[in-house]
């Protein structure tokens, strides 16, 4: 499912429904110690995410390594390779791609189903709840609040490896547009736009991310892939009153900072 959001550049494996029973066998020792005291279905759901992992860096040419999470929890992928993983309930997956290709991918899945009471008002801005308010009233079909809540995990997940920082949820504004019923239902594009000094990507100071969504199969998935070479902004111009072709504005605010 969650390859219909990702470019080419993009290796995805994933699994539905109970995560197998023997996936705990194969984790690696450094792996296995960070869920040594863990119950058994985080057990079990850890290590069968690692195994889609583990797929895809195998399609991609890599060798099995163990994928240990860092002081925040993401996984630290081998040099030369970014990815995200991610899992819910009947759901997990995993995505890399070459370092060359992408600078940073981030992806979510959660069950296409409500959030629990008073979470929307801890995970959103005024103006979000006032835009799925009016999304939900057209497409009822879609909990726009659980998508609102993935793909905010998403733009997370893409700008940690960026940076190392926190971002907070209100620290990024998030709009959904649908994609074209005939041209793929139940899917659709989103925006975030940072509410803090972006990373740098390539000499660009982002000032967001764009992502895509998808909705089937009882969840809803969100994914950021963003490009290793960002288009520097397009110089400001103004209009010459001689009528000569419009000259490109010094320092223009759309400059990388």
């Amino acid at each position: 499912m969650i390859e219909r959001i990702l470019p080419a550049e993009a290796v995805a494996e994933e699994s539905l429904g109970s995560p197998p029973a023997p996936a705990g066998d194969f984790l690696h020792p450094e792996e296995a110690a960070v869920v040594a005291r863990a119950v058994p279905k985080r057990k079990e759901e850890f290590a069968a995410v690692r195994a889609c992992a583990r797929t895809a860096l195998g399609r991609l040419g890599f060798p099995p390594v163990p994928l240990v999470p860092n002081r925040r929890g993401a996984p630290q992928w081998p040099s030369g390779v970014v990815g995200s993983m991610t899992h819910c309930d009947g759901y997990r997956a995993a995505v890399v791609a070459r370092s060359g290709a992408l600078a940073s991918i981030g992806i979510d899945a959660e069950p296409n189903g409500p959030l629990p009471d008073g979470v929307l008002d801890v995970v959103s801005l005024p103006g979000e709840r006032a835009r799925i308010r009016s999304l939900a009233a057209l497409r009822p079909g879609v909990h726009w609040d659980r998508l609102l809540f993935s793909a905010k995990e998403s733009v997370f997940k893409t700008w940690y490896p960026l940076t190392g920082q926190e971002l907070d949820f209100e620290e990024a504004e998030l709009d959904f547009e649908e994609a074209e019923p005939d041209v793929d239902p139940g899917a659709g594009t989103f925006s975030a736009r940072l509410l803090v000094p972006g990373p740098v990507v390539g000499g660009v100071r982002l000032g967001g991310f764009t992502g895509r969504w998808a909705v089937g199969s009882g969840f809803v998935l969100t994914a950021i892939a963003l490009p290793a070479a960002v288009p520097a902004p397009a110089p400001a111009t103004v209009p010459d009153p001689r009528g000569e072709p419009p000259a490109p504005v010094s320092g223009s605010a759309a400059s990388p900072a």
